[in-house]
């Protein structure tokens, strides 16, 4: 493939119009919405009606009938491209934004929309045109029915895997959009995944967008697609770690694996989009869940050393900073938790070196924990009408209290793994530098009880040595039986 450079631009906004500069990188989009479906006109009333809709059969006839004659009139040679005439472009748009309705898509699928779509993109040397084919495509792809219909089509589907290997990015936007749209359908997840799993390219294809790719929302359809798909399949996942990248699959002289690959989109979403950021550090996890994914990573060649230090420079720099409230747990969660089960399981295997800086952020989220969770239970109230509402708060904070457990978990693990390396000139180090303080200590200590105990005794026992004043206390608060007596006065 060589459309490094075309990835690297492209807004690829559902239905915008947009326009190319001459050395094929795409400028802003004229408009950043679909353009209004067609009016209520003389034949859209009656007979002429789809479903409920004021929508024409008859305009939708017209439609793709003239969308047939344009593919027929495309020049025949190699490498040349047709563009859309502007009344062109906007039928098609108005297509495009019609497929939203359920109603329009049964009527496309009824018709033989999708067949004719595919002889379109089968076809078309219009990067335009093939981008609106395959954003009809995905909005009819939203309803269970139409969804099934599309999925059972193996030419259509066999084409659409291939164009994760254009040079388009707003093409490939819709793409995987489509066909995340398709593997979140458990009706017809199975049928997407055992035709991806056949398919060796579209693993190299995921791989090569992910790093060479600077279009944030590509980037980010991309990772919820790989994601997605890791997470639905654990043996496809494995079967990506074993492959080895070709000569061709390289950003310079490195050859770039699916982890490789997640590490370097994840570098390039840190600063332009959070969401996208937590995506990937969620699908980097997944690859720790099964040893395939650990030895990949922290093997000769791996990225497991560059990967550790990419993660803590973002839990350190970028989250849960000192003079954040404690309510910014709320917010980032999503990253937090994936980043500290992934150093936890990269620390067990590399024994990195741990900063200062990492124990402080990782002591501090789980005090920041406690406050949330303490700052909760002194918000109830007796009033019925504000128990009532409480209720509700409670029911839509459900999740969130997962996710958070989940955190808490992440960091309480982590903590453990790291304690028994630490020696009593670093909790020393910790505490002038006001990042080991009597509050984050209890409430850490109380966190690994009983769970952790052997690491919890090893902190004890470096605490007495460096800090025998903050031990004392942790014993204290914590109900812990006290230390042996170091010097026998007999």
């Amino acid at each position: 493939m060589e459309h490094l450079e075309n990835c690297r631009d492209g807004t690829g906004k559902e239905g915008s119009s947009r326009s190319t500069t001459p050395d094929g990188h795409i400028d802003s989009p004229e408009m950043d919405r679909n353009p209004s479906p067609p009016p209520d006109g003389d034949g859209s009333e009656g007979e002429d009606a789809i479903g409920e809709t004021v929508y024409s059969k008859h305009w939708l006839f017209s439609v793709l009938t003239r969308l047939i004659e344009v593919v027929k009139g495309q020049p025949d040679e190699d490498g040349g491209q047709m563009e859309l005439s502007e009344e062109q472009e906007d039928e098609l748009c108005k297509v495009w934004d019609m497929a939203m309705d359920e109603d329009v898509a049964g009527f496309l699928q009824e018709f033989k929309a999708p067949d004719i779509l595919l002889g379109v993109m089968a076809k078309s040397c219009c990067p335009r045109l093939t981008e609106i084919c395959v954003g009809i495509l995905g909005n009819m792809a939203c309803f269970p029915d139409t969804c099934l219909s599309l999925s059972q089509n193996s030419d259509l589907c066999d084409v659409l895997l291939l164009l994760l290997g254009d040079n388009d990015p707003p093409t490939l936007l819709e793409t995987c959009r489509l066909l995340l749209t398709c593997i979140s359908q458990p009706n017809v997840a199975s049928l997407w995944l055992d035709r991806i799993r056949q398919q060796a390219p579209v693993c190299s294809n995921l791989c090569f967008i992910m790093c060479s790719s600077t279009n944030v929302d590509l980037l980010l359809k991309v990772g919820e697609l790989v994601d997605k798909l890791m997470d639905e399949d654990e043996e496809l996942m494995k079967g990506w770690l074993r492959t080895l990248p070709s000569e061709t699959e390289r950003v310079g002289d490195t050859p770039q694996g699916i982890a490789s690959a997640l590490l370097e989109a994840a570098k390039q979403l840190r600063c332009e989009s959070p969401e996208g950021l937590e995506v990937y550090l969620h699908a980097l996890q997944l690859l720790t869940t099964v040893d395939e994914g650990v030895h990949s990573l922290v093997s000769d060649g791996g990225c497991g050393t560059a990967l550790w230090t990419f993660v803590s420079e973002v839990v350190c720099d970028d989250l849960c900073q000192p003079d954040d409230p404690p309510l910014i747990l709320h917010e980032q969660k999503g990253l937090l938790a994936p980043a500290l089960a992934l150093l936890s399981a990269l620390y067990s295997c590399l024994q990195c070196h741990i900063s200062l800086s990492l124990v402080g952020s990782v002591l501090r989220i789980l005090q920041y924990h406690t406050e949330c969770v303490q700052c909760r239970t002194e918000q109830q109230t007796d009033s019925d009408r504000e128990k009532e509402e409480a209720r509700d708060e409670q029911r839509e904070a459900a999740e969130t209290d997962v996710q958070l457990q989940a955190l808490e978990e992440s960091a309480a693990e982590f903590l453990s793994s790291i304690l028994t390396d630490l020696s009593k000139d670093v909790m020393s180090d910790l505490v002038k530098k006001g990042l080991l303080t009597e509050r984050n200590c209890l409430t850490a200590a109380k966190t690994l009880i009983p769970q952790h105990s052997s690491a919890m005794k090893h902190w004890l026992s470096m605490l007495s040595e460096s800090e025998p004043n903050l031990a004392d206390v942790v014993r204290k608060e914590c109900s812990l039986p006290a230390e042996p007596n170091q010097t026998d006065p007999n």
